[in-house]
């Protein structure tokens, strides 16, 4: 597996807040409030050419904050094609980290939302050899239409596919049926615990990666500090321990572990080797406040 990697997903703004103390009611808490340029999709991006890969992005953006995101896009490697919303903002999340790194996030998917089908170019797969999607995708009906014809048109011209499911709140409203009928024709998935549990009805992580292993023909689950667990359909499951990290933020950390996977297979890394270097990067991310490299 070699060649280039396209990412088609959210492009955020995040407000990351870290409070000195939990939050009381009626006063004040003292905190370090910060903007970073975020989303699952566009973090993706940024791991994978930091890890080495050719990366082009897909996603929509406000004019508010369209030349900041595609200036810090630029910076990381990544070739970014950002199609700007006359009139919706940039998708903002609201994230309040936890003394532990875990963090709660209010999110308003603003233009993301609205990624579609009119901001496809079939040019857009010129020397693609991968296609990553933003499990975001579905869970507005421009993208979910965006993304099974995505998968479609790669499946035609020989392009494997991936998926990040990215939220267990959003996947139940979505429905689980319907996420896994319209991510049929995906090759990859990363879900972390959570999500690949919720998606396979099952309470064992790996009871869960090996039912999802019958669907996609790799699951790659995050396990935080316990590290990542991989399965190919008809294989044994491999287990990655975590690299060691001193906790800052984890706000990213998977993105990291997706986008430096994706960077491994294309180089013509197996995909243990991947997960190990994936594993890496998922340990880099966390010591750093932010979800990008």
């Amino acid at each position: 597996m070699t060649g280039s990697l396209l990412v088609v997903g959210d492009v955020v703004t995040d407000i990351v807040a870290v409070p000195a103390a939990p939050p009381a009611p009626d006063t004040d808490t003292t905190a370090a409030i910060r903007t970073r340029p975020g989303g699952s999709g566009a973090n993706t991006a940024a791991w994978a050419a930091h890890s080495g890969a050719k990366v082009r992005m897909l996603g929509r953006v406000g004019a508010d904050s369209a030349d900041w995101h595609r200036d810090h896009l630029t910076e990381h490697g990544v070739d970014s094609r950002l199609r700007v919303d006359p009139t919706r903002p940039t998708a903002v999340v609201i994230a309040v980290i936890a003394p532990d790194g875990e963090r709660g996030m209010l999110t308003d998917r603003g233009a993301g939302a609205e990624l579609g089908l009119d901001d496809w170019d079939d040019a857009l797969l010129s020397d693609v050899e991968h296609l990553h999607m933003s499990g975001y995708l579905w869970f507005a009906d421009p993208g979910a239409r965006l993304g099974t014809e995505l998968s479609t048109i790669a499946g035609k011209r020989d392009i494997t596919t991936s998926v990040d499911p990215a939220s267990t709140g959003f996947l139940r409203e979505y429905g689980i049926d319907r996420f896994l009928a319209g991510t049929a024709g995906v090759d990859f998935l990363f879900p972390n615990a959570a999500e690949a549990c919720l998606l396979a009805g099952e309470s064992d992580v790996e009871a869960a990666a090996v039912a999802l292993s019958r669907r996609y023909s790799l699951v790659a689950v995050t396990l935080g500090a316990d590290g990542a667990l991989l399965v190919e359909k008809g294989a044994e499951p491999v287990w990655c321990p975590a690299s060691s990290a001193r906790v800052v933020d984890l706000v990213g950390a998977g993105d990291a572990f997706t986008g430096a996977f994706l960077a491994a297979r294309l180089s013509g890394a197996d995909s243990p080797t991947a997960v190990r270097l994936a594993c890496e990067a998922g340990a880099a991310a966390v010591g750093n406040p932010g979800g990008r490299p």
